[in-house]
């Protein structure tokens, strides 16, 4: 038996970690704490009616304009094309909607959008001007309307 007294175990040592930048997700998320405020669901509507308003005029002129010039299978191939097209801004109009998204807090509000690039803006209160808020035909007949805050500076203008 060994009768020194023990030394006490030396803490192992680790290597410095990396710095690890945020990630994207964690980058555009919400403060500690907080949660962001989601867009009503008629907003996904309003974007995919929008597109239908679009696609449908769209579709008829060109296959008309094709089917004199091309015959049957140009005007086909067009009709094709504005699908695939309104297919699209289907799904673009659902990840849009998911993108929104809104946090008030006491000195000023956040906003986070985008699809194919995301956005954070933040608006102090005190920097506000005026608030504009309107709605179009399509707007007003689904209950929505689209909210501006407008600053000093013209970039920091936000919407909702």
């Amino acid at each position: 038996m060994n009768d020194s007294p023990q030394q006490p175990a030396q803490p192992r040592l680790l290597p410095p970690q990396p710095h690890r930048p945020p990630t994207g997700d964690q980058a555009f998320a919400p403060p500690e704490d907080e949660q962001w405020w989601r867009l009503s669901a008629r907003y996904r509507w309003h974007r995919r009616l929008n597109a239908l308003g679009v696609a449908v005029p769209l579709a008829v002129l060109g296959a008309l304009v094709v089917r004199r010039t091309g015959g049957a299978p140009g005007a086909l191939a067009w009709l094709a094309a504005i699908l695939l097209g309104f297919g699209i801004a289907w799904v673009v109009a659902d990840l849009s909607f998911r993108s929104w998204g809104f946090l008030e807090r006491q000195d000023d509000l956040m906003i986070t959008s985008g699809v194919f690039t995301k956005r954070l803006v933040i608006v102090p209160y005190g920097r506000m001007q005026f608030v504009d808020v309107s709605a179009g035909l399509l707007e007003q007949t689904l209950g929505l309307a689209t909210v501006r805050l407008h600053t000093a500076a013209a970039t920091t203008d936000a919407r909702i």
